[in-house]
C-alpha cells in the first residue's frame, strides 16, 4: 500500500449512527478507486500504526454527535506524544506512533459524519444516511486531488520526487 489513501472508518455499527464511519468506509470500497485501501472497525488499535506509516495519506471517518448539523473534514497532525493509555486511541495519536515507531506519518485528515441516533440498533438515521451519500463524494473528491498532486499513487504509477500537499478544495 505504499504511497495509496488509507482510509479507516470507525464506530459500532450495533450502536445506530455511531455506525457511519465503517459504512462510508464499506461505500469507498465498492468503488475500487485506485490506490485506495480501507479498514472498517469498531475502534482504533495501536496496530493501525503500521499501515498509517506506509500510506500516502490517510482519512480517519468517524460519527460526530458534536457537531451534528455538518460533514466536516479536517487536516490532523500527529500529536506530540504516541503513548496509548488504554486499548483504543485516537487518530493524532495513531499518527503519532506510526512516526514513532516506523519512522513515518502520512498527511491525515479527520471526516466526520453528523449523528443524531445513538441508540441501540442498526437501522441509520435519515440523516446519517445523507451525511455517508455526502462523505463519499467528499472522500472521491479528496482522493481525485491527491491523485492529481502525487500525493497518492496506484499501483504501477511512477512516484514524483516531491509532494507537497496541496490547498484541498473537496467539494461534496
Amino acid at each position: 500500500m505504499d504511497d495509496g489513501l488509507l482510509i479507516i472508518g470507525y464506530g459500532n455499527t450495533l450502536r445506530r449512527d455511531d455506525g457511519v464511519g465503517p459504512m462510508a468506509v464499506e461505500a469507498v470500497e465498492e468503488l475500487r478507486l485506485p490506490g485506495v485501501v480501507t479498514i472498517a472497525c469498531p475502534q482504533l488499535t495501536p496496530e493501525m500504526a503500521e499501515p498509517l506509516s506506509r500510506a500516502g495519506a490517510a482519512v480517519f471517518v468517524d460519527a460526530a454527535i458534536d457537531n451534528p448539523g455538518q460533514m466536516r473534514l479536517c487536516r490532523l497532525s500527529p500529536s506530540g506524544s504516541s503513548q496509548i493509555l488504554a486499548h483504543t486511541a485516537d487518530p493524532s495519536v495513531l499518527l503519532a506512533l506510526a512516526r514513532d515507531v516506523f519512522g513515518r506519518a502520512p498527511e491525515a485528515w479527520m471526516l466526520t459524519i453528523p449523528a443524531e441516533a445513538l441508540g441501540f440498533g442498526e437501522q441509520l438515521s435519515p440523516r446519517a444516511i445523507r451525511g455517508i451519500k455526502k462523505a463519499v463524494r467528499a472522500l472521491r473528491s479528496l482522493h481525485r486531488e491527491l491523485r492529481e498532486s502525487g500525493i497518492v499513487l496506484a499501483k504501477g504509477e511512477e512516484a514524483v520526487k516531491h509532494r507537497p500537499c496541496p490547498q484541498l478544495h473537496v467539494r461534496a
